[in-house]
């Protein structure tokens, strides 16, 4: 019930996505994979709210920080509850996952070994028997 009292008095709205990676890139952390869980209600820090114009959401910038000093890292963004936009674009560093089942974490298995490639996925559905 602490707890739940401490979140119950925070500001109501969206999740503040960049926060964390804020953090991490303060404290100079290094890491692999990042993965946020999120009800994808993250729209704190996106430029459709009109705090950064067309240039992004400031997850991005704080992701690209923390890449320059984890060449390899890569950002996993569930959004249990998925919509049209996303803080973090799709790129070889980030996937976007909507919804979730038990196969979200063979998913983010196959991608932080690198194998979510295009010849993977032409494999797997070829696998799928008609």
């Amino acid at each position: 019930m602490t707890n739940a009292q401490k979140l119950a008095s925070l500001p109501a709205g969206g999740t503040n996505c960049s926060a964390p990676l804020k953090k991490l890139n303060r404290a100079k952390a290094n890491g692999d994979v990042l993965i946020y869980v999120s009800d994808n209600e993250s729209w704190i820090d996106t430029p459709v709210h009109g705090r950064f114009g067309g240039s992004g959401t400031e997850t991005m910038r704080q992701w690209n920080e923390f890449k320059s000093r984890n060449k390899d890292a890569k950002l996993v963004c569930i959004d249990i509850q998925p919509y049209s936009n996303t803080q973090a674009k799709e790129r070889a560093d980030i996937l976007n996952i909507g919804g979730f089942s038990d196969q979200v974490f063979n998913l983010i298995a196959e991608f932080a070994r690198n194998n979510l490639t295009a010849e993977h996925w032409v494999g797997v559905i070829e696998k799928v028997e008609i």
